[in-house]
C-alpha cells in the first residue's frame, strides 16, 4: 500500500507524522462512550500533572471520524471502542496498527468498563484473568474466508497481579479477580428477561447464571473475548478492568444512576486510580 489508512479513527500513516503523534505512548485506554473516555482524559491529566500548552484545550484527535473519539494525555491515549463485539474488534486492528506505524515500545492495552457482576454487590471492580465467550470457549470466534478462525482470548497474567496488589483493605468496594464472560448481546445474549423477546423462564435464566458461577465467571460484558484474543495475537499485554452495575443473580434491569450521588464517590474513585501508578505498570 502506499499509505496505511485508519479510516475509523481519522490518521493515516502517510498523512500524519504517526511516530512524532504517539511515539511515546505507554498505555491505550478503552472505554465504551467517548463521553466516558473524554472525563478519563481529563482526569489523567490531574493524576500526571500535564499541562497543555497555554490556550490550547484538549482535543479529540479522531473527531472527523464521526465513529470513536481518541484523546492524549503524554504516554496514555483514552479512547472509546463502542459497545459490542465487533465494534471494539474494528477499533482493536487499527489501534494494534496505529502503535506498529508509531513505532510504541511495549504500549499496554487496558479496557476500563461497566459489566453485570455474578453474585457480586455493584460497585465490586472485577479484574479479569480470563475471557470466555457465551458457549463457553476461552476464544474469540471469526469467520474469515468462509471458515471459523477461533483465537485464544488470553490476558497478561502478570498485570492481573499487579492491578489486584493495587486494591486495598481500606477502600469501600471489593476488588475480585475471576473470569469474565463475553455476550454477543444485551439482552438475550446474557439471559435477560427484560428485553422484545424472551423465549426462556426465570428459572431457566436463574439456572444459566448459577451454572456461570460455578464455572468461575465473576462478570458478563461484551467486548472481553476479541480484546483479550487481538491483544494476545499481537503480542501485546492487557488487561480488562470493570465495575459491576448490579448483581445479575438478583435482577436484570440497570437502576444505577451514571451520576455519582455525591462527591464521596468521585474522592474513592480517584483513590484508586491514584494507586495504579501508571508508570509502574511494565
Amino acid at each position: 500500500m502506499d499509505q496505511d489508512i485508519l479510516y475509523h479513527i481519522a490518521l493515516g500513516s502517510e498523512s500524519h507524522d504517526l511516530v512524532e503523534m504517539f511515539g511515546d505512548v505507554k498505555f491505550v485506554c478503552m472505554g465504551g462512550t467517548p463521553n466516558r473516555m473524554k472525563n478519563f482524559a481529563h482526569f489523567i491529566m490531574e493524576e500526571i500533572g500535564y499541562k497543555l500548552p497555554t490556550g490550547t484545550d484538549l482535543m479529540d484527535i479522531s473527531q472527523y471520524s464521526y465513529r470513536y473519539s481518541m484523546y492524549k494525555v503524554g504516554p496514555v491515549i483514552a479512547v472509546s471502542h463502542g459497545m459490542g463485539v465487533p465494534s471494539i474488534g474494528i477499533l482493536l486492528h487499527e489501534m494494534i496498527k496505529l502503535m506498529y506505524h508509531a513505532k510504541a515500545q511495549d504500549p499496554v492495552f487496558i479496557r476500563i468498563g461497566t459489566c453485570g457482576g455474578l453474585g457480586l454487590e455493584p460497585g465490586t471492580v472485577v479484574i479479569s484473568d480470563q475471557a470466555v465467550d457465551g458457549l463457553g470457549n476461552y476464544s474469540y470466534s471469526v469467520p474469515i474466508l468462509g471458515e471459523v478462525v477461533k483465537r485464544p482470548a488470553k490476558l497478561d497474567k502478570k498485570i492481573v497481579r499487579e492491578l489486584k496488589a493495587l486494591s486495598s483493605v481500606d477502600d469501600p468496594y471489593e476488588t475480585v479477580v475471576g473470569t469474565t464472560m463475553c455476550a454477543e448481546d444485551f439482552y438475550e445474549g446474557q439471559g435477560r428477561i427484560d428485553g422484545a423477546f424472551c423465549d426462556y423462564t426465570e428459572v431457566d435464566k436463574q439456572n444459566y447464571l448459577e451454572k456461570l458461577v460455578k464455572q468461575g465467571v465473576k462478570n458478563i460484558e461484551m467486548e472481553a473475548t476479541p480484546f483479550a484474543a487481538l491483544t494476545h495475537h499481537a503480542g501485546i499485554k492487557a488487561a480488562i478492568v470493570c465495575v459491576t452495575l448490579l448483581n445479575r443473580l438478583k435482577g436484570d434491569q440497570v437502576r444505577i444512576t451514571k451520576k455519582p450521588s455525591h462527591n464521596q464517590i468521585n474522592k474513592e474513585t480517584k483513590k484508586l486510580y491514584r494507586r495504579i501508578h501508571l508508570n509502574n505498570l511494565k
